[in-house]
């Protein structure tokens, strides 16, 4: 098991526009160093704020050696907490997610209000002071109907991602929609191999045949050869959508953690579908044309997501272990849409069920090859896996930074 000095030399060993070695996508050391130095440390995304609608509504989110509580209070505000109780330290919500007025501990029934304050403790004596056992607050934001936490004590500042998360995201209306269907899976691979996955379409014309009647493959539709250069039909799509309010144009963070981008899909398509068009007809978001394309999302290391003109996909990512990682989709539509008059089920859910199923096989097969004694980094394309490329530089540049206090971005040339 490596330790940190070891995680660190192998990042600094690495080969430029190579895939990682063996080890970072394996080993238990640098599982836990992933744990430590990014997974507790960055701004996660856990749900959407409509999945809790009520005050009372609660989620419960494990991520590695933490559990959190994501509730909304009655004033509307959603907050977080570790989900653990001040008397004993036992789990305070047992079940997954559920509604209560109050949380109560079911050990003791140590009571406390949707804001984490104690309010009742039995027979603690005359000295126990209530305000100094309130729950353990964990940082919480709503950015336009995207809840995130970050267990970190002090956390990253994201002003810029939140500025322009209101603006990319201004119409599409989470706020007023619901989960209409939700898909968890495990896949058996490292968690940097389902990023990889994801950041590149070069795997696709083998291996998605659903997925390919609609989403383009060409890397310069998204961006993704590593140019930031869009196609010119990419291009004009931008300006088309960008005309009618909807902020459309590439964008990337400086540390590469996150990125913005509308891309049309193939032949005019308007959605996810097997024939190309709507999956839902009341849609929850305000562009005018069924065509908008899909906006293009990520944010390390937590999520993925595609904002159509009908309704919006959120994909999660959470590390289990080194070779093991849950992948959570959610399909959101508007809150008043009727399943079996505005969308249908399987028509709205069939091409990602697929393709995630797809995806899941590939990583699988990746790490178990990255498992033999022969494996060593190969080269990425230039063309097709600049996203590959990127999220590596990213990865490395942040355990770097994280493991020797640095504060300049180290990235592979």
């Amino acid at each position: 098991m490596l330790r940190e000095a070891d995680v660190l030399s192998t990042l600094m060993r690495r080969k430029p526009a190579h895939s990682l070695a063996q080890d970072l996508y394996c080993d238990p050391g640098v599982f836990q160093a992933d744990m430590e130095r990014i997974w507790y440390k960055e701004w996660l995304f856990v749900l959407p704020c409509c999945e809790i609608p009520k005050a009372g509504n609660y989620i419960v989110h494990d991520i590695g050696a933490y559990s959190v509580v994501i509730v909304r209070d009655h004033d509307n505000e959603i907050r977080a907490f570790h989900n653990s109780c001040r008397h004993r330290g036992s789990v305070l919500c047992k079940s997954k997610k559920g509604s209560n007025p109050k949380l109560v501990c079911p050990y003791h029934q140590w009571t406390y209000e949707l804001d984490g304050k104690l309010l009742w403790a039995r027979d603690m004596g005359p000295d126990f002071d209530p305000s100094k056992h309130g729950l353990k607050q964990v940082h919480c934001r709503n950015l336009s109907g995207m809840v995130y936490i970050c267990l970190a004590d002090e956390a990253p500042d994201i002003t810029e991602f939140a500025q322009q998360t209101a603006r990319y995201l201004a119409p599409h209306d989470l706020e007023n929609s619901k989960v209409a269907f939700e898909s968890t899976i495990v896949e058996h691979g490292n968690w940097k191999l389902v990023w990889e996955n994801n950041r590149e379409c070069y795997h696709c014309s083998g291996n998605h045949p659903s997925l390919c009647r609609t989403f383009p493959e060409d890397p310069r539709y998204i961006g993704s050869d590593n140019s930031g250069v869009l196609s010119e039909v990419a291009s004009n799509h931008v300006t088309r959508c960008e005309a009618v309010g909807a902020p459309s144009a590439f964008l990337e963070s400086a540390l590469g953690d996150w990125r913005y981008v509308r891309t049309p899909l193939l032949d005019k398509a308007e959605s996810y579908t097997m024939d190309g068009k709507v999956a839902v007809t009341k849609p929850n978001s305000s562009i005018p044309f069924k065509d908008a394309g899909s906006l293009l999302k990520y944010k390390y290391p937590g999520c993925w997501n595609h904002f159509l003109s009908d309704h919006i996909l959120l994909f999660r990512v959470t590390p289990i272990s080194a070779m093991e990682t849950e992948v959570c989709t959610k399909w959101i539509v508007h809150k008043d849409a009727v399943e079996g008059q505005d969308y249908d089920l399987k028509r709205l859910t069939e091409v990602w069920l697929a393709t995630n199923d797809e995806d899941r096989e590939v990583v699988e097969n990746n790490q178990r090859g990255i498992q033999s004694p022969a494996y060593t980094p190969g080269p990425y394309s230039p063309t097709h896996e600049g996203g590959n490329i990127q999220f590596t530089n990213w990865y490395a540049a942040t355990m770097i930074r994280g493991i020797t206090g640095g504060v300049t971005p180290i990235a592979a040339e």
